[in-house]
């Protein structure tokens, strides 16, 4: 499957405070908020939406494409994504800035308090899907980017009839309800958590069944609720997989999203794609990082069979 990831790419400076972050928040201060968290611990890692779907979709056995703008310390971050299986080719380098970074502090209880620093990722308008050459594009992934190129990218995949998943979540906020409108309408899918569902539809005016109905498909992750995948008037749960063990919910979203992608790819039902979605999640939360999770292919059928039946349809990814 030709699949193309737009988004962000950076790295993830990864914090943990001791403690639970509304202990120390007052609400009647909100407006006036000033507050410092000392954490415990803080790793750099490679992150970015679009470099954490690509390396789980690589993981899946495909090998997807990342359209994205960089910064002058990327070489070692594209010398390992080309190892894992992801075609680094339009990625492009801003020579003059730094590769976007995420700052996130996660307290005892999973919440996470995070800030993001664009750099070259605000010239991600500079790329276009018109450069890609004139192979087909069987799906397009438009996540959180600079606003402007998300835009841009759905603009471009209308024109160009190439179908596309709408990730807006982080950037739903620096999007008018506008923009949210355009990129939800014909949709192959959208997807978000159930807060930004929510934001989106106080920004649009949308109801649920009005967003539904201008998408070919409506997933809602819901943590440890699951999800829910809204398609030809049904809605489907999705179960989580259990974890091992919960070290960080970084990047789970993102996971979710690869495995998702690969059930598409192999023309499974909604229901299916959706718990590869939820196995390749429990494999993120296991570890500390977004990228640093492994498994064969082999092992990842084996652990979607010990909870679910695939009545056979995953053989072909262990052939």
């Amino acid at each position: 499957m030709n699949i193309i990831v737009t988004g962000s790419v950076a790295y993830d400076y990864l914090m943990t405070f001791p403690g639970r972050f509304q202990e120390h928040i007052l609400p009647d201060q909100i407006a006036n908020l000033s507050v410092s968290f000392l954490v415990d611990s803080m790793v750099r890692q490679r992150g970015g939406i679009a470099t954490n779907i690509a390396y789980n979709l690589a993981l899946l056995g495909e090998r997807p494409r990342v359209m994205a703008t960089v910064g002058q310390d990327f070489e070692d971050y594209r010398t390992w994504l080309q190892a894992q299986g992801v075609d680094t080719s339009a990625i492009k380098t801003i020579e003059d800035d730094f590769t976007a970074s995420f700052f996130v502090s996660t307290d005892q209880e999973n919440n996470q308090i995070a800030m993001f620093y664009t750099g070259a990722m605000a010239h991600a308008h500079t790329c276009s899907f018109r450069d890609l050459g004139q192979a087909p594009i069987d799906l397009a992934i438009i996540s959180p980017n600079d606003p402007p190129a998300m835009v841009q990218y759905v603009e471009e995949c209308k024109e160009l009839d190439v179908p596309y998943l709408y990730d807006p979540s982080q950037q739903i906020v620096r999007l008018s309800g506008d923009q949210l409108r355009a990129g939800i309408e014909g949709a192959r899918l959208l997807m978000v958590n159930e807060y930004e569902f929510g934001m989106i539809r106080e920004k649009t005016g949308l109801s649920p069944d009005g967003i539904a109905a201008q998408v070919g498909a409506l997933v809602i992750t819901r943590g440890e609720r699951g999800s829910t995948i809204t398609a030809h008037g049904q809605e489907i749960h999705i179960p989580i997989v259990p974890p091992a063990q919960i070290a960080d919910p970084t990047g789970v979203g993102d996971a979710y999203r690869g495995g998702l992608v690969k059930g598409l790819a192999l023309k499974a039902p909604w229901e299916v794609a959706g718990r590869m979605g939820a196995v390749a999640a429990a494999y993120v939360l296991e570890q500390k990082g977004t990228q640093n999770h492994r498994y064969t292919r082999a092992e990842f059928v084996a652990r979607y069979r010990h909870h679910f039946d695939d009545h056979g349809l995953l053989d072909n990814m262990i052939d």
